[in-house]
């Protein structure tokens, strides 16, 4: 089994291989694809973010310990603007200290879901399925995020897919779900 080292390497060094198969789709397939440099950098982000993307399932892994507290910080900061809605306390600032407190409390309770909702390492995550989801969730981001073109997104998704898939090769884990 690979390291993180060792998945995140081989996403950095094979890239130029993501960049031939888009070209290939355009060129003889005809795929709609727009191999922009802007597109070509954030598919190169997002397959090296990919390369290493299915260990997030496993609590050791360094993926999964950087998501956590980024995850715990969205779930706590959305916490705070639910709670500052509602809170109404005078002075002014009492409302929003009561808010942030809630916050945490909700950034806490996040950083614990997040491991126990996790599934098992090398269950669903290593798949095929969430290459997918992945590679549609970059191309999403792309196109309605970013507001570039479609065949930029296109790219990028595909770029992420690929990405994704290299670590399931490498792990010698290629499944369906």
């Amino acid at each position: 089994m690979p390291n993180y080292d060792a998945h995140v390497l081989s996403g950095i060094v094979t890239y130029p291989a993501a960049v031939l198969v888009g070209f290939l789709l355009k060129l003889y397939l005809k795929v709609p694809l727009e191999l922009t440099s802007t597109a070509m950098m954030l598919g190169y982000a997002f397959y090296v973010l990919g390369s290493d993307l299915p260990d997030l399932d496993h609590p050791d892994a360094l993926i999964h310990r950087g998501a956590k507290p980024i995850v715990s910080v969205a779930v706590g900061s959305a916490a705070f603007l639910w709670a500052n809605g509602w809170v109404n306390l005078s002075p002014e600032w009492v409302s929003v200290v009561v808010a942030w407190a809630i916050g945490a409390v909700g950034a806490l309770v996040g950083w614990y879901a997040f491991t126990w909702l996790m599934p098992h390492h090398r269950g669903i995550v290593h798949s095929l399925l969430f290459a997918t989801v992945y590679g549609l969730l970059v191309f999403l981001l792309v196109e309605y995020g970013l507001k570039m073109s479609t065949g930029e997104a296109l790219y990028t998704g595909l770029s992420a897919f690929l990405g994704y898939t290299l670590h399931l090769l490498l792990d010698g884990s290629l499944k369906l779900i």
